[in-house]
């Protein structure tokens, strides 16, 4: 069976797992990191988004024999400073984003990289800018949402 190396919320690990098995599996079944969640399997969802070398991507659609041993995997768990929140996790705190909270890990993810993204750009975090998040919210705190990113952004 393929060994596959890489790293995940700053720890470098290896799998023993064929390379057609996704990565979303791998984290989850394997390495017990059970923040991305597992909704569609086929990209639509997005409740599984994480970072892959600080930009957001979707382990659901990757299969573990596309990551290399220098990449690094980043999931919800890996984005706090020790106690310390993110300023995205706090801002969906302070604005009681999250109602059942599955999509929530995920929706986070998202909203970081697209602060990352729009800064690099020069761009700031207006209506266009928060349309770009495409992450499925079935209890529908869209509006929430879209106010804790703004909250988040202005501390990042």
């Amino acid at each position: 069976m393929p060994s596959h190396t890489f790293t995940v919320n700053g720890e470098k690990v290896t799998v023993d797992v064929e390379d057609d098995v996704r990565v979303l599996w791998v984290l989850r079944d394997l390495l017990g990191v059970t923040g991305p969640k597992y909704g569609c399997g086929i990209n639509v969802c997005k409740a599984c988004t994480s970072h892959i070398n600080g930009k957001a991507f979707n382990p659901c659609s990757v299969p573990v024999g596309a990551i290399s041993e220098s990449d690094e995997i980043t999931t919800i768990e890996g984005i706090s400073d020790g106690e310390k929140l993110h300023p995205m996790q706090q801002a969906w705190i302070d604005n009681d984003v999250a109602q059942c909270g599955y999509c929530q890990p995920g929706q986070i993810m998202a909203a970081i990289d697209l602060v990352k993204r729009c800064s690099a750009e020069g761009r700031s975090i207006d209506d266009d800018a928060l349309d770009e998040i495409r992450n499925i919210c079935r209890c529908g705190t869209y509006n929430r949402i879209r106010k804790a990113i703004k909250a988040g952004a202005d501390n990042m």
